[in-house]
């Protein structure tokens, strides 16, 4: 994986649960190569229409299906039952005198009639309410609806289309998937549907296809409250969420689950990434609530309603077609607080700051850890002169075995680490180097620095 940086996450945070604040933390989980085949949702439209599938990924590691083995052949001579004729003949006079008899208890019972009762009554239908506590999967629903929207993109030509979600943020913008709006960046057909079904055309921000994140403008929000973006590392294992969103065109759509992992590996993107910078490298919240196509851009909630994810991928089996990918409960979303950078990045300056340390990635290493190229690659150094990797002493040739204590199982989770980490975050390395470890603290850089431009009235 030559080229590529990579970056590392921290754990942490209390464990919230329904009536107590939550958020969503991003931490280390298994390969990325061996997980699932991780597809970027597109969805169907709400009209229906034809919907790009996700794109491939990896396979889940489940074979075939089992099936019952085929029957032995058989080696007995001819049969010596009763004839065809004859098997047919007893099934009529079978059937008819079935018939017969369920006809004559028909009859007996609705001759007699002596069980009806005409004055019978279940009572009034109860009397209640449909206020629901703040704090339960209803009251956070309902808090949360409002803010979510759906998305019917085109490519220009009318003969493709995309669709999937998105939730309004400060300012009146709409935040979603890169590649859920990806063939709008040059057609511009943009439809936001919002939850009281009011319209409204929109326009690209900007878009970030490596973290696979974009900033939508509507011309109108008709007074749509904003949502609260919560703190993604407070999240823990166990936290109760909802996904909410618009699967297979079904606007409003709100499943449950909880937090199953954090800072799982997930390589996804749109179908145009047709480079390595393209490619959406994702340190992601796995949750077991139901995301399906369509669900892509929707916000994943914590129990305060606040977004701690921004739903992106499912794994789906890899014997099942690309037409019948659906839930099988491994569904991941971008952190929220990689989502607040990126989003802020967009609308600032039209375009995201990629983080990185400052190293090429050799990937013929298949031992433990992620080691750092020994040789120049591409045109690179191996270490990046004056980079974050320089400036804490690792030198081509060093195996980074651990990252603020967490250990590192590929270059995916190290590249997908990396770009979710913000500009100026430090970051404990252990790293090996002729058969000894050693300990640095690095601190992550941008790219480049931006420069602002005038963001959309």
């Amino acid at each position: 994986m030559s080229g590529n940086t990579g970056q590392f996450g921290a754990p942490s945070g209390p464990a919230p649960q329904f009536g107590a604040p939550a958020g969503n933390t991003g931490q280390f989980g298994s390969p990325a190569g061996n997980t699932g085949q991780f597809g970027a949702q597109g969805g169907s439209g709400s009209g229906g229409g034809n919907v790009p599938p996700p794109p491939p990924g990896r396979p889940l590691g489940m074979g075939a299906g089992w099936a019952p083995p085929p029957g032995a052949a058989s080696t007995s001579g001819p049969s010596r039952g009763p004839g065809v004729g004859v098997l047919v003949a007893i099934g009529v006079v079978i059937a008819l005198v079935s018939g017969l008899a369920a006809s004559a208890g028909t009859y007996l019972m609705t001759r007699d009639g002596s069980d009806t009762n005409p004055n019978y009554s279940l009572g009034p239908v109860p009397t209640g309410s449909t206020n629901r506590p703040p704090d339960s999967v209803a009251g956070v629903a309902a808090r949360v609806l409002p803010s979510v929207v759906s998305l019917e993109v085109g490519n220009g030509n009318r003969t493709e289309g995309a669709s999937g979600s998105g939730f309004l943020i400060k300012g009146g913008y709409v935040v979603t998937n890169h590649h859920v709006v990806a063939m709008a960046v040059k057609s511009g057909e943009i439809n936001i549907i919002f939850n009281n079904r009011k319209e409204s055309p929109g326009r690209i921000v900007g878009t970030d296809p490596g973290s696979d994140l974009a900033v939508i403008k509507p011309d109108d929000t008709f007074g749509t409250p904003e949502i609260a973006l919560g703190n993604s590392d407070d999240v823990v294992v166990g936290d109760p969420v909802l996904a909410v969103g618009t699967p297979l065109g079904l606007t409003g759509t709100v499943t449950t689950g909880i937090v199953s992992s954090k800072n799982r590996p997930v390589v996804a993107g749109s179908e145009s990434a047709r480079t390595a910078e393209e490619v959406a490298y994702i340190s992601a919240i796995q949750t077991d609530a139901a995301i399906n196509p369509g669900n892509s851009g929707g916000p994943l909630v914590n129990a305060n309603g606040e977004v701690v994810g921004v739903n992106s991928a499912i794994a789906t089996l890899s014997r099942v077609s690309n037409s019948e990918q659906g839930n099988i409960g491994l569904g991941f979303a971008i952190t929220s607080n990689q989502a607040r950078r990126v989003a802020e990045d967009l609308i600032k300056y039209g375009k995201a700051r990629k983080p990185l340390i400052g190293i090429v990635i050799d990937p013929g290493h298949t031992g433990e850890g992620v080691r750092i190229a020994s040789d120049p690659a591409q045109g690179r150094q191996p270490v990046t002169k004056d980079g974050p990797a320089a400036k804490a002493g690792l030198k081509g040739g060093d195996v980074i075995l651990e990252v603020d204590g967490l250990r590192l199982e590929n270059d995916e989770e190290l590249i997908a680490l990396v770009r979710s980490k913000a500009p100026g975050s430090k970051l404990t390395v252990k790293y090996l180097r002729d058969g000894q470890e050693k300990t640095a603290t690095l601190t992550v850089e941008a790219d480049a620095e931006p420069v602002a431009t005038p963001t959309p009235s």
